[in-house]
């Protein structure tokens, strides 16, 4: 990461996450930044959370379990981090593959009844 401070305004367009979650993040204390009066400033720490952050959501990852991640490092160290870490893709990886069982599911039902109606169509 870049030893460069986001504004805000900036880190929101970095990361494409609405005000709002920014917000949200900072409230349950995922990231911690820096106040300069009423303006927040992200340094490198922060980004390199936030980009973490965004990879945990996008494999499913609750917030409350991306956050007890983050602070195991903080806690214990990054090897302690790690090894938490293969445990959480085990256990979203078996949910991933049951979600995407009820997913092949429910488009083999949809198709079947997209045929059906489409042959009374006839």
């Amino acid at each position: 990461m870049s030893d460069k401070r986001l504004s805000f305004k900036e880190m929101c367009a970095a990361f494409e996450v609405t005000p709002r979650t920014l917000r949200y993040y900072e409230y349950i204390e995922l990231l911690q930044p820096d106040r300069e009066g009423r303006s927040r400033f992200y340094g490198a720490r922060e980004q390199a959370r936030m980009k973490l952050i965004m990879r945990g959501r996008r494999f499913g990852f609750p917030l409350e379990e991306i956050r007890q991640w983050l602070l195991i490092y903080e806690d214990e160290g990054n090897h302690a981090q790690m090894a938490a870490f293969v445990e959480m893709a085990d256990r979203q990886m078996k949910e991933l593959v049951q979600q995407r069982a009820q997913l092949d599911e429910a488009m083999d039902e949809l198709k079947r009844l997209r045929e059906q109606a489409e042959k009374s169509l006839r």
